[in-house]
């Protein structure tokens, strides 16, 4: 994969727009854009105060906060850009919230996305999008299955209707791309990302990290469900080589090739990695509020793209602990911490 990327990378000769960039994976992603010397524009919310975004460092910042629902703001810095390339990351990301703000999560996910891409198809000066959503779009079957990018999509609750709906978005301006000329547009799908960083509520590794740093009890709720766990460099490799590669297809997927871990065994893993005395209780009430088992198929990406996951499970969360335990201790700041894991992404070029 690396040759393959840093290849292909080195056609990018002007920066690159991030939406989401102030986020946990939109930060990761400025910080991997600079160590490989690509520029970068971010279009995002204000940075949470907690954020990771908050304790790096990033050497060129050119930034805009503005809420992609409001579409004048958006065209006016969409035009004032002018930009080639495009990542979109902006979105409202969590299952629980989803339920409490419904409108809210179908607006930014749904209507954010038509805003982004109706501003820049009439930029002719846009030549690649790509557009992040999300592992939970397909739809349901009763026997587990890996997913591939062909399967039916459907969604569950409110976030991964809301991440369906976005599809169709991508689906449609496919279309009128295709049959009216335009930039090529990629949706690429992954999730369960973890990596050092992440202080979002209601998370796994993020909530078992505040209770390793306080010492105290952590609560886990579905500990039977299943996800491909996923070192966030992972997919954010593969999304670059969407971008710049020359492919065919319109869709990908993301994912470790290994069978899903089970949240209990996830929390198992990182509570032996941290040590200490923080106890981790499973609930065993039932949960129907999220999907109970994910996999998804990567195949795709391997073959048309020359990915692979660089990270096994196992190694990302162990990675994500060590990541909070150097932070933490101070042993290294949030920006070191970030560069050595991109680092050891780059290692394998």
């Amino acid at each position: 994969m690396g040759d393959s990327l840093i290849t292909n990378l080195n056609a990018i000769n002007e920066p690159v727009l991030i939406t989401g960039h102030t986020g946990f994976k939109g930060s990761w992603m400025t910080l991997l854009l600079e160590k490989l010397g690509i520029e970068w524009v971010g279009i995002s919310l204000q940075p949470k105060p907690d954020s990771l975004y908050n304790s790096i460092s990033q050497k060129n910042k050119q930034e805009y906060f503005v809420d992609i629902r409001n579409y004048e703001n958006l065209k006016k810095i969409i035009s004032a850009i002018k930009p080639k390339y495009v990542i979109h990351l902006a979105a409202q990301p969590l299952v629980l919230s989803s339920y409490i703000e419904p409108r809210e999560t179908f607006e930014t996910n749904v209507l954010g996305t038509v805003n982004l891409l109706d501003t820049l198809v009439v930029n002719s000066s846009t030549s690649k999008i790509v557009i992040a959503t999300t592992d939970k779009v397909y739809k349901q079957k009763k026997f587990k299955k890996s997913f591939k990018e062909s399967d039916s999509l459907g969604g569950k609750d409110p976030y991964s209707w809301s991440k369906v709906g976005t599809e169709a978005v991508v689906g449609a301006w496919q279309q009128i791309t295709n049959t009216q000329g335009g930039p090529k547009i990629i949706s690429v799908r992954a999730g369960n990302v973890i990596g050092g960083g992440d202080s979002s509520q209601n998370r796994l590794l993020p909530d078992l990290i505040k209770g390793f740093i306080t010492n105290s009890s952590v609560e886990i709720r579905n500990p039977n469900s299943t996800r491909p766990w996923q070192h966030v460099l992972d997919p954010l490799s593969g999304y670059l080589l969407a971008l710049v590669k020359d492919t065919k297809e319109s869709t990908f997927n993301f994912s470790p090739s290994s069978e899903s871990l089970t949240v209990k065994n996830v929390a198992k893993i990182a509570q032996q990695a941290w040590g200490g005395q923080s106890k981790v209780n499973f609930s065993d009430a039932k949960d129907s509020l999220e999907t109970k088992s994910l996999s998804l198929n990567s195949n795709r990406a391997k073959q048309k793209l020359n990915w692979h996951s660089n990270w096994t499970q196992e190694d990302s969360v162990l990675s994500t602990v060590e990541w909070w335990k150097t932070v933490t201790k101070k042993v290294l700041s949030p920006n070191e911490a970030c560069m050595r894991d991109i680092n050891e992404l780059l290692d394998e070029f």
